[in-house]
């Protein structure tokens, strides 16, 4: 039924060689990876649109489980996880919450990006008690400017992608500047890394889930976000296409307990571009 029990016993140093495990709850099988320390908080990471465990940026999970034990997972539909993908925010944190209970974890700190910000903050709200600290990044509020056009956004970067040939997340996550360029090739090739026991792609029909999702909670009325009280990071580039940063910005200042790092010359995958010094950051801000 599950292998979660014997989770804490050698686990792996890098990403590109740690075993994809199995936990089942709620009637979902959840795919999940972890690696790093066997003590102190895990830190839970929430991933983006159409991604599965092997969209995690390699750099930025070993910079994270050099310090600490980290847990990638896919959310009820996705990659090797069973079900259906859910068609709103508040389902997939159900579903999250579900996931991180049955791994025996009582509280956790969560690392998010882009549509799992959004279900971060959702966790946030329902089962405070669970988090101890937040990393919200390239995400925003619910009803933020503009996140109701991604799906637009994709699509046209979609049919962009097919006809040049690349990786859709070229033109979604980096700017066309010599930099973004550059560093869209090596964050590709570093998605690359592992070679073997690779994850399922994601389903039309959960891209399509989830595109829904996310537009719901571009149209819906903003939540109070200052009851959440734990620390939060709040981060992303300062030219983010998907979810414009001005949402970014908008997170921090209704957030009581926040700090706002916003990188020049970068996209969605800002985090990516990044990654030294995001992880720098977000090492020195879990242990504060």
């Amino acid at each position: 039924m599950s292998d979660a029990p014997n989770r804490q016993t050698n686990l792996a140093t890098s990403y590109r060689n740690a075993p994809t495990r199995t936990v089942t709850a709620g009637g979902v099988d959840f795919a999940y990876r972890e690696l790093g320390k066997t003590t102190g908080t895990p830190v839970i990471f929430l991933t983006h649109l159409a991604a599965n465990l092997d969209n995690w940026d390699p750099r930025v999970v070993d910079g994270i489980a050099a310090r600490h034990r980290v847990v990638t997972f896919d959310n009820r539909g996705v990659g090797a996880s069973s079900g259906a993908v859910p068609d709103t925010v508040e389902a997939m944190a159900n579903d999250a919450i579900t996931f991180i209970r049955a791994l025996g974890f009582d509280e956790v700190d969560i690392l998010a990006f882009s549509l799992g910000g959004m279900i971060a903050q959702v966790i946030a709200l329902q089962e405070p008690q669970l988090i101890r600290k937040l990393i919200l990044t390239g995400t925003g509020p619910a009803g933020g400017e503009g996140i109701d056009r991604v799906t637009r956004i994709s699509n046209l970067d979609v049919a962009r992608a097919l006809l040049t040939l690349r990786d859709p997340k070229t033109y979604l996550f980096f700017t066309r500047t010599p930099n973004g360029k550059r560093s869209a090739k090596e964050f590709l090739a570093r998605l690359k890394e592992r070679t073997e026991n690779r994850d399922k792609a994601m389903s039309l029909s959960g891209y399509r889930a989830q595109l829904k999702a996310i537009h719901r909670w571009g149209r819906q009325e903003p939540a109070d976000l200052s009851v959440i009280e734990q620390p939060v990071l709040v981060a992303n580039g300062d030219h983010d296409r998907m979810v414009p940063t001005t949402n970014t910005v908008d997170l921090d200042r209704r957030l009581p307990n926040s700090e706002l790092v916003i990188y020049s010359d970068a996209g969605h995958g800002g985090i990516f571009q990044h990654h030294r010094e995001f992880v720098e950051t977000t090492l020195a801000f879990l242990a504060a």
